[in-house]
């Protein structure tokens, strides 16, 4: 105990009176002796540990009272709450022997239906909750019983009252928190799941305290049913007498095949003690946990942490090296098995796809594909890296004839040979498998600098961010799906006479197709237009300025600008149908604007570029 005198402080603590939520008169007067009472919350305690620090962030409500050494409430005395500072200022006590009870409140008590009586002697009831309340409190309930005394010192300035109290008051929970924790043998059941609630069974809370710290009180053994799916820890009274906390969790999940489970995991704990944390853990065994099938939820694809490509924060030493950035139009979607035996899935898309089922053929086990990896969405520019898990385990597959087969653990190199195909009922994935003649994609600086306000121009060309490299995977995305559209070979047929080379000679339709539909690869820039220039083209040159990468899909000056280029990829020069001409002005910027709605990527809002931050200026 520490002896402490508080006269020379009382003017100073008067200073905050405008901030005190309790407040009685404090008018000094001579020989008067004040005491600080100094709060502080006690952490959680585990089973075998305290769990977490003490604290002093200020209580929503604080109740307290002062009771002699016979339990009776000690009245006229001045007192007030300092809540900035979690203490209690009081004056006016006489010498004796005393008790201080406080009662914290953390949280929206009302919701608790909670009713905070005004005790007058230590034993009444001060707390209490109704017995029909019939669900887990929401707010937290802290005690404390600090004894303390005031002696009478005499001083040169005559008799003084002085107070022994302890340094500091901790206030422990009268609640517990309950956790209910789940372990899966498999991850992606554990992500499959689609519902956990808990229900009780006849469970019996106690209901009051008094200001001795006593519990008393019996709820009526009834609680409602509560979810387990966002919010897995509850708080309780303690249990009454020999009561058990016991009742039924129940857990429903999903799998790749549409398929629905539904368990039953019974539960009993033997007690609830205040200011403890107690676990009630459910081991769940589920069927699919053998199954090889890595079925990615959008709860499993967001735990992988899984990057993007072509983001406004990729380098440009990344995206503009075709060793890590280049795909083919007919292929959007690369699917492989690496070195260390992980799925990798890379998307070239600014559009979603869902429902997308990746199958495996190992030649060393059947001639069979077999369902690896299902994706519930598949993000637009995904980067989907994640172990096999037939590199851990052995593992249970079903073959497309429809037969489950067992297979071995297997290392990384024995899986360098797997083949991968890919399956999906999205129409968007139906459109992308119509891309029959892919060209190859990829992207460069042409001597600019993205790093710079300006670009960096160099010549005609200036540094191509991202932001310009996802717009050039829609255009070549619907450019490539275009040139095998039924309407728009038809539209070339019913406009043959307006297509001419250089030399104003007839080129054939049939020829026409033959050159779009070449195998072409490209490398794609961003054209500075400070020369005038806004587009350029030719052999595996492919650039446009930052206007027409944001425009294609609905301004046909922007579209004419693309297929002029493409012209010129294709062979074709200035006096040709197909830059100047009606090919690249007329024909196909106004079929392309005219049916973007069913191209793959039929709107700007997929990107929004013209918004983007990341823009030039």
């Amino acid at each position: 105990m520490r002896k402490l005198t508080f006269i020379a402080f009382l003017c100073t603590l008067l200073l905050v009176s405008c901030n005190q939520e309790e407040q009685l008169d404090t008018s000094s007067t001579t020989n008067k002796s004040g005491i600080l009472f100094k709060l502080q919350k006690d952490g959680y305690e585990g089973s075998t540990s305290r769990i977490s620090g003490k604290e002093t962030s200020p209580y929503d409500e604080l109740h307290y009272f002062i009771v002699d050494e016979n339990g009776e409430k000690v009245k006229n005395i001045k007192s007030y709450y300092e809540a900035s500072t979690s203490t209690i200022y009081t004056e006016g006590l006489h010498k004796g022997n005393y008790r201080l009870l406080v009662l914290g409140i953390q949280g929206d008590a009302t919701k608790d239906k909670a009713t905070v009586h005004t005790p007058e002697r230590i034993q009444d009831e001060w707390l209490a909750f109704p017995e029909d309340l019939q669900k887990p409190l929401e707010a937290e309930y802290f005690y404390s019983q600090t004894p303390f005394s005031v002696i009478e010192v005499q001083t040169a300035d005559g008799i003084q009252e002085t107070a022994s109290i302890t340094d500091e008051i901790t206030q422990k929970r009268i609640v517990s928190r309950v956790d209910f924790d789940f372990t899966y043998h498999n991850p992606y059941v554990r992500n499959a799941v689609t519902d956990k609630s808990l229900s009780f069974g006849d469970v019996r809370f106690y209901t009051t305290l008094s200001g001795s710290g006593e519990l008393s009180g019996e709820s009526n053994g009834t609680l409602d049913p509560i979810s387990l799916n966002e919010q897995t820890s509850y708080l309780f009274m303690p249990l009454c007498g020999n009561a058990h906390l016991n009742g039924e969790i129940t857990i429903s999940t999903r799998n790749y095949r549409k398929e629905e489970r539904r368990q039953v995991y019974g539960f009993e704990h033997q007690s609830l003690s205040s200011n403890h944390i107690h676990h009630i853990e459910s081991v769940v065994t589920h069927p699919d946990d053998k199954d090889i099938v890595m079925f990615i939820t959008p709860a499993a694809y967001n735990a992988g942490g899984h990057k993007a490509i072509l983001q406004d924060d990729e380098t440009k030493e990344v995206y503009t090296n075709p060793s890590l950035r280049k795909f083919n139009t007919s292929q959007p979607l690369q699917v492989s098995v690496t070195e260390e035996g992980k799925l990798h899935a890379r998307f070239y898309s600014p559009r979603n796809l869902s429902n997308v089922l990746i199958k495996m053929q190992l030649p060393q086990v059947s001639n069979e594909y077999f369902d690896l990896a299902y994706f519930d969405s598949i993000p637009a520019f995904c980067d989907f890296y994640e172990e096999i898990p037939l590199i851990e385990r052995s593992v249970m597959c079903r073959t497309e004839s429809g037969k489950v087969i067992e297979i071995s653990k297997k290392t990384a190199a024995e899986l360098s040979n797997a083949v991968l195909k890919i399956e999906s009922d999205d129409p968007f994935w139906a459109k992308l498998q119509d891309i029959k003649h892919g060209w190859n994609i990829y992207w460069g600086l042409y001597g600019g600098d993205p790093e710079r306000e300006d670009g960096g121009p160099v010549g005609n060309w200036m540094g191509i961010r991202p932001v310009h490299c996802r717009e050039s995977v829609a255009l070549f995305l619907n450019f490539t799906y275009m040139i095998d559209m039924p309407e728009h070979e038809q539209i070339l047929r019913d406009n043959a006479d307006q297509l001419y080379d250089d030399n104003k000679q007839p080129v054939k339709v049939e020829a026409v197709l033959q050159q779009m539909r070449m195998a072409k690869t490209l490398q794609v820039g961003l054209v500075y237009p400070g020369n005038g220039v806004i587009g350029l083209g030719g052999g595996s040159t492919f650039g446009c300025y930052q206007q027409g990468w944001f425009e294609h899909y609905f301004n046909t000056y922007s579209c004419s600008i693309m297929f002029h280029e493409l012209g010129h990829v294709m062979g074709y020069g200035h006096n040709s149908s197909f830059t100047y001409g009606p090919w690249a002005e007329k024909l196909m910027n106004n079929f392309y604007v005219n049916n973007i709605q069913d191209m793959p990527i039929n709107s700007k809002n997929y990107l929004n570029s013209a918004q983007n931050p990341h823009r030039y200026k």
